[in-house]
């Protein structure tokens, strides 16, 4: 008798778990990163699979590569209309809307490592300046919610030259995003134009640009741009793209406290965890291209480094005067890197 009742609640118990299982809330997002892209594996592989654990089956999300849904300039609006679910996208794609979005997204030269980035996103007033910035720009206002921003790497260059210092930078054809980046670039000479990051690999390879402001070191060479850009410059000198996940904002009203907290919890380990790998497989792989010759890697002298944050300092304040939102928005930076000695 026991074991036909033990059989029985096993049964159900399974039949419960196929319901639970069928039932789940899939989140539909889209990233910035391209389908087969090391972040973005890392992403669909290893991280996605977790939140339908984390739940017991009730919530699962599915990482869509830019481009899938909207392009990659559009993906807010869509989730402020409901087209999306969310995003987990560069915050800088979107400095046409508001300068403010250039200066939270990517404050070039600023930031030393991505763990002082994150601990300002997550913990010291970047994820509610981000919320503000939504809330004063009238596409999205009352219609997006803010889960968190975070980057995941100091970005490498990839070039086709070899660039050791800030005058090499001079008449360079260079991809760069809107915003900070494309600023800095000009005002050290170079001549940025703006691609999504999908069109880098080609970009290079056809002559349009000579280098590319694009992601982190194992992301490029797994993307192939060291096969045709022989002379990355590692540790980057520029870029640490702050990404965000945000949601449609009724959608996450709608939601559950657990499962709002699950959404929390899910996205900054996440991102601290691929930040540190990452990290890791970057200086793997840089000492592997050492060691083989093929590529030269360049290191920029801290004497240069400086020159280029002197000028990206300007280009901070520039953009700072261009809304009152960036203002605020660099101002909340400044804030925190002097409470933490940085400045």
């Amino acid at each position: 008798m026991k074991m036909k009742i033990t059989g029985i609640l096993g049964i159900a118990v399974a039949a419960s778990l196929m319901i639970s299982n069928a039932n789940a809330k899939t989140i539909k997002v889209q990233a910035s990163s391209k389908a087969g892209d090391w972040a973005h594996k890392f992403m669909t592989e290893q991280y996605a699979p977790k939140l339908k654990a984390m739940t017991g089956g009730a919530l699962d999300i599915k990482v869509l590569p830019t481009g899938a849904v909207v392009p990659y300039k559009e993906s807010i609006d869509a989730v402020a209309s409901g087209i999306l679910n969310g995003d987990l996208n560069a915050i800088s794609y979107f400095s046409g809307r508001d300068p403010a979005f250039a200066v939270i997204g990517d404050l070039i030269a600023g930031w030393d490592t991505p763990e002082q980035l994150q601990a300002y996103c997550m913990t010291g007033g970047g994820r509610e300046m981000l919320q503000k910035i939504y809330d004063g720009t009238k596409a999205t206002a009352g219609k997006i919610h803010v889960i968190g921003c975070s980057p995941y790497s100091k970005e490498a260059l990839v070039s086709k030259n070899k660039i050791t210092t800030v005058a090499g930078l001079k008449g360079v054809k260079i991809r760069s995003p809107e915003g900070l980046a494309a600023e800095v670039f000009r005002l050290v000479g170079a001549a940025p134009s703006a691609l999504p990051f999908s069109e880098v690999y080609t970009s290079l390879e056809k002559g349009i640009v000579d280098a590319a402001d694009a992601s982190a070191y194992i992301n490029n060479t797994n993307s192939g741009m060291h096969k045709i850009a022989k002379f990355p410059i590692y540790p980057g000198i520029h870029s640490m793209a702050n990404l965000q996940f945000i949601m449609n904002k009724k959608l996450w009203n709608k939601m559950s406290k657990d499962h709002q907290t699950a959404l929390e919890v899910w996205y900054i380990a996440a991102y601290t965890e691929m930040r540190r790998a990452a990290d890791v497989e970057d200086r793997e792989q840089v000492a592997k291209d050492k060691a083989g010759g093929k590529i030269t890697v360049v290191d920029w002298a801290q004497e240069e480094r400086d020159k280029f944050r002197k000028i990206s300092v300007g280009a901070w304040e520039n953009f700072a005067k261009k809304s009152p939102l960036a203002r605020e928005a660099l101002n909340s930076q400044l804030a925190f890197m002097k409470k933490m000695g940085m400045l």
